[in-house]
């Protein structure tokens, strides 16, 4: 678990603008921890708000020697590229950071621990691998269909469509309101910025839906349950999602989507479907008609960043008028939208 006591420094050299960079862009976003900077040798100099005005005042440094200087303790590795592969020019960076007694937050399925724990010099530093299993779970059993609470799974057109990001808005609004909530993470940033959760992808496919379920089961006395979903019922790569419907066996849910987007970033051959049509066919998968708890959408979270406000607006009302739900960008315009058909038990 990454202290709150530590200063951050956020490697994301080259991904400042990548869609890969979204490790980087959630810890700056959420995480508690005192953020130092940023390093990117291209645009050092800068702001981080210089390139994306939602996220808070951090500078943006040249390497590793500046952050440090400005006190950094903690090096996160600022990306979550498909397949989870660190690239090979950042192993020299790594090295480097170890070797000047800085820590490692590591949310990539390359695993450093056992791989450079040699190069730690200090008693104090350390290197998480954020996608290591905690414990091996028993076979999920539905359990979940009989708690009394209200269970709020975020499900997707895509990867990577804002899943994580209107999971913690909702959360953070939760708690707000002095809601008995609890938020339950399944993948790298969402456990980075809360300290729990599960790498749901790291799991062996017949533990995943009993891990999803022994979490939930561990938050039973929450009034609310806000589960972070992972990838798609749509895509061909991803085996997330079903895994997350069985063992949250949530009661409402929240489609996720990409404004601009009519087909997947990758494989960019998939056409998205009819959003009406594809919110029935995740509500019919997390109920199969009824067998387990009745999940509803409760509203569509649509991620316009790479629209202007005039055009941000036109596609959601357009949606809203064509889906009849709720919809809202969460980072532009927030989610109270989405609480106007949540029921919290």
């Amino acid at each position: 678990m990454l202290h709150k006591k530590y200063k951050v420094g956020i490697y994301m050299e080259g991904h400042i603008y990548s869609e890969y960079g979204k490790m980087g862009m959630g810890s700056l976003r959420y995480l508690e921890n005192e953020i130092v900077c940023v390093i990117d040798s291209e645009y050092h100099g800068t702001n981080i708000n210089n390139h994306h005005s939602s996220l808070k005042s951090v500078p943006i440094v040249k390497n590793l020697d500046l952050a440090i200087d400005l006190g950094m303790e903690v090096l996160i590795l600022g990306i979550a590229p498909s397949g989870g592969k660190i690239p090979s020019g950042w192993i020299p960076v790594i090295k480097n950071a170890l070797s000047k007694k800085i820590s490692i937050v590591n949310g990539l399925h390359d695993l450093l621990g056992q791989r450079f724990k040699k190069l730690i010099i200090d008693k104090n530093q350390w290197i998480w691998d954020v996608r290591v299993p905690k414990f091996e779970p028993q076979i999920a059993t539905g359990k979940a269909a009989n708690l009394d609470n209200t269970r709020l799974l975020m499900v997707g057109t895509d990867m990577a469509c804002g899943k994580m990001t209107t999971a913690l808005e909702i959360y953070s609004m939760a708690r707000k309101k002095n809601i008995n909530c609890g938020f339950l993470a399944t993948g790298q940033i969402g456990i980075t910025i809360t300290g729990d959760g599960i790498p749901l992808d790291a799991f062996k496919v017949d533990h995943a839906c009993g891990a999803v379920e022994q979490k939930i089961l561990e938050n039973s006395d929450k009034d609310l349950i806000v589960i972070e979903g992972q990838g798609s019922l749509l895509h061909p790569g991803s085996t997330a999602t079903l895994p997350l419907m069985r063992g949250s066996c949530p009661t409402h849910i929240i489609l996720c989507h990409r404004a601009e987007k009519e087909n997947l970033r990758y494989p960019e051959n998939i056409k998205i479907p009819d959003l009406v049509k594809f919110i029935e066919l995740n509500e019919n998968i997390a109920s199969v008609f009824g067998t387990f708890s009745d999940a509803k959408c409760i509203g569509i979270s649509l991620n316009t960043s790479r629209l202007n406000d005039k055009m941000a607006k036109q596609i959601i009302k357009k949606i809203e008028k064509k889906t009849t739900l709720p919809v809202t960008d969460p980072i532009r315009y927030g989610v109270k939208k989405l609480w106007k058909n949540l029921i919290i038990n």
